[in-house]
């Protein structure tokens, strides 16, 4: 079916995924959801009353046979909380794809590295698939990547900023180094910041904040989606060279020389 994106043996036509946070209302989550064309959703496992199952949430207005649906580990402090939410994601879901995410800091909301990278050995080895959300860290993306993650997920810039790509010379080092998926997450604001890390290579994008709280979510995610099919279009049409000089566009050679009248 062309250009898929496969994580852990499954494949997808969409290289966006989306969020379920911050949501106004359950129409805005649908109509985003639906017009963004999303098959990876991002669920915060953490923030689901467990005590009440039966208990209504935003969740329940979505087809869970639809999309594949990736618990995250949000709320936890450290590997080991993660590690919990985690298997507490397993039971509930039935699924073991996790993102793992160990945010110590309430202040930046930036990700733990040593704790990521202790989550994500545990993890692995009991069998989960592990897209773990990063800080831009070649070195550290290189280190999950060979216990066995599924993904990597750098940042573009603090969660819910929306300040776009502030990380890319460090994305381009990860993207170049990786052989398992690259995942742009957190930071991005509009879609031309999608479109310009899938330009320089990245395999997918996580979108949630910025389609979320827009004014129109099910209209911000449309232009999300074709951010992401354009950058990723443009990557595989391959750009041209950036140059010192200008370079004329019409020939120079052969042209009708214009002569004096009489």
């Amino acid at each position: 079916m062309g250009d898929q994106l496969t994580i852990a043996g499954k494949t997808f036509n969409s290289r966006l995924m989306t969020g379920t946070g911050k949501h106004r209302s359950v129409a805005d989550l649908l109509a985003s959801v639906e017009k963004s064309g999303t098959e990876i959703i991002t669920v915060a496992i953490r923030r689901l009353n467990l005590d009440d199952p039966n208990e209504k949430t935003f969740l329940d207005h979505l087809d869970w046979d639809k999309y594949q649906i990736l618990p995250n580990t949000a709320g936890s402090k450290t590997a080991d909380e993660a590690v919990f939410t985690a298997q507490l994601a397993r039971e509930v879901t039935g699924s073991n794809w996790i993102k793992i995410e160990v945010i110590p800091d309430p202040k930046y909301l930036l990700p733990d590295p040593i704790g990521t990278l202790e989550a994500a050995e545990k993890l692995v080895k009991d069998g989960f698939v592990c897209l773990p959300y990063i800080g831009a860290d070649p070195v550290l993306a290189m280190r999950l990547e060979d216990v066995g993650c599924a993904t990597v997920m750098p940042l573009g810039s603090p969660i819910g900023s929306g300040r776009g790509v502030l990380t890319a010379e460090e994305i381009s080092i990860i993207i170049e180094q990786s052989s398992v998926p690259v995942v742009i997450d957190a930071g991005l604001g509009v879609p031309s910041d999608a479109a310009t890390v899938m330009e320089m290579g990245a395999d997918c994008v996580l979108v949630n904040t910025a389609i979320a709280q827009a004014a129109d979510p099910g209209l911000m995610g449309e232009a999300f989606k074709l951010g992401v099919e354009a950058g990723r279009k443009a990557y595989l049409a391959g750009r041209i060279p950036v140059a010192e000089q200008a370079a004329a566009s019409s020939p120079t050679e052969g042209v009708a020389v214009a002569t004096a009248s009489s």
